[in-house]
């Protein structure tokens, strides 16, 4: 499901870009999963740095959350990376 978000004019928008924006990410703990979401971060900032990511096991071990920083150049930015970020078939929740 899709949802067609409103336009905020920069003028009224509570972020002001470009600046560090962290975004959490959960999957399940597998191999891979801190790898497909560092790919899909660098598809929107190429300059991130994956050596940041933070990373924090759920209680049982059967669930990774990520925190990932990155510069945010734009709402329409941020809002196409939610999205790839919530499609993506590893991802639980993003945050």
């Amino acid at each position: 499901m899709s949802v067609e978000l409103p336009e905020i004019p920069p003028e009224r928008s509570l972020i002001e870009y470009p600046c560090a924006f962290p975004i959490k990410v959960m999957g399940a703990h597998v191999e891979g999963f801190r790898a497909a979401i560092v790919q899909v971060v660098q598809r929107f900032d190429p300059g991130f740095d994956p050596a940041t990511v933070e990373e924090r096991p759920s209680r049982g071990g059967n669930y990774l959350g990520l925190t990932v920083t990155v510069t945010a150049t734009s709402r329409e930015q941020l809002d196409e990376l939610y999205r790839t970020l919530s499609t993506h078939p590893m991802v639980k929740v993003v945050l």
